[in-house]
């Protein structure tokens, strides 16, 4: 079986990671989980990453959107990875600032299913 691109999943809220890094391992990713800015970039700094599943309110001092606005406007090789921000809770400014600083998508996660992220995520892949 073909190995697939690396995913990094950002979300505190543990039985929701677990549920999309099931959905994403049985669509063969290769996935990572984080539950804050911190670990995501440990993760980052120790491991290629193709793609990031990322939520807007985080444990700690930084939000999704403080993750998205530090790797956009590094200088490293990740400024460009695609980012899908999936949150019930960032409201339309923030969304707004999620999009001016690059981000793929913005999906609220109560109106979309996990596999129609998939299926955008996989677009987005090719």
């Amino acid at each position: 079986m073909k190995v697939n691109k690396k995913i990094l999943i950002v979300e505190d809220e543990r039985p929701l990671a677990d549920a999309i890094k099931l959905k994403l391992e049985i669509n063969n990713f290769i996935v990572f989980v984080a539950k804050s800015v911190v670990e995501a970039f440990e993760i980052i700094k120790d491991n290629k990453i193709d793609f990031i599943w990322l939520d807007h309110y985080l444990p700690g001092e930084e939000s999704g959107l403080d993750f998205v606005i530090k790797i956009r406007s590094s200088k490293s090789v990740n400024k460009n990875i695609p980012i899908f921000v999936v949150s019930n809770t960032a409201g339309n400014d923030k969304i707004k600032s999620y999009i001016n600083f690059g981000i793929n998508k913005y999906y609220v996660k109560s109106d979309y299913s996990l596999e129609d992220i998939i299926s955008d995520l996989k677009i987005v892949l090719k």
